[in-house]
């Protein structure tokens, strides 16, 4: 059952992990140390520098699946890929290789049964380490190009896929096994059951994982490549236009309204209507924004509205 609290900057840390000691994994992912005493969540992760906003954006989602989309701005994508990079070096070097030391010792590896579980942990454990490093060759480095204001053309975050089907269809079926047709007696019995605990405990845990990558993560870098994007238009269309911007005559506020209207794809006796002119004027203005500005196309004119704030890029489709 889910917690239902949302915890905020100012709970006492040691009460988040009191009431969720699960988050425990998190705090390590993030790079908290313990031994914080009786500090906020705030102090916490002030001190040891993490983002607040962040980390209770993941833990909030782990603890009781909230997360609210239109605040993506507002992550630091460092720190999640901090977390990210952390949690698949605790699950790759240590839970993965754990679960299989336990399978071993819990199950007869001398018999065929025995061998082909170990065969089926060992495909889906290949299946999850490929997965994983891909997100650490091709995904990560691509962000922090992003982070450093590089836009690339042949990658987008959406290119990302993390559909873990084929892995949730492998470990089902090993778990099938080990319930249904593993025989075992008194001692081993008990050492199965700790391997199936520990095999759902992490089941689940993956899970979150790729949840937390795609509610969050991906959101976060949408946005960010969202904003380097436009940043990249406006500079590349402030320099076209700053080419010949000293020889351009001075417009006047009439001709600025007309050419709003012909970006918002207004004809030319709608704009008239709209300013309370005739269209014979309208056609005058359009005549001598042409001369003055040498630009003789809506597009042009939508470029030129853009750099010169007449509009906001963020309502133009470009």
């Amino acid at each position: 059952m889910k917690n239902q609290k949302m915890y905020e900057p100012d709970d006492k840390m040691i009460v988040l992990i009191r009431d969720n000691y699960n988050v425990l994994q998190s705090l390590g992912s993030f790079g908290i140390s313990l031994g914080f005493g009786d500090k906020t969540v705030r102090e916490v992760c002030e001190e040891q520098d993490v983002d607040t906003y962040t980390f209770l954006a993941v833990v909030n989602f782990t603890i009781n699946g909230f997360h609210n989309p239109d605040d993506a701005h507002r992550l630091s994508v460092p720190t999640l890929l901090q977390y990210l990079r952390a949690s698949h070096t605790y699950y790759l070097d240590f839970q993965l290789p754990f679960i299989r030391r336990e399978l071993q010792e819990a199950i007869n590896t001398d018999s065929n049964l025995g061998r082909l579980i170990l065969r089926l942990y060992d495909e889906y454990a290949r299946s999850i380490r490929t997965h994983m490093k891909y997100e650490e060759r091709t995904v990560f480095p691509y962000v922090e190009q992003l982070l450093q204001g590089e836009v690339r053309n042949d990658f987008n975050i959406e290119t990302f896929s993390k559909h873990h089907s084929a892995t949730d269809k492998q470990l089902r079926e090993l778990k099938s096994i080990i319930i249904k047709y593993l025989p075992a007696d008194a001692r081993t019995n008990n050492q199965l059951s700790a391997t199936l605990y520990d095999i759902y405990n992490n089941e689940e845990w993956l899970t979150q994982h790729a949840e937390v990558e795609d509610h969050i993560f991906i959101p976060a870098i949408q946005q960010l490549e969202q904003e380097l994007r436009h940043n990249d238009v406006t500079t590349k269309i402030s320099h076209m236009i700053g080419i010949n911007s000293d020889r351009q005559e001075e417009l006047s506020q009439r001709e600025k309204d007309v050419i709003v209207g012909v970006v918002q794809g207004m004809t030319n006796k709608e704009i008239a209507d709209h300013l309370y002119i005739s269209p014979n004027t309208v056609i005058t203005h359009r005549r001598n924004i042409a001369r003055k500005l040498q630009i003789h196309s809506p597009a042009g004119l939508t470029i030129y509205a853009i750099v010169n704030k007449l509009v906001d890029i963020s309502s133009v489709e470009l």
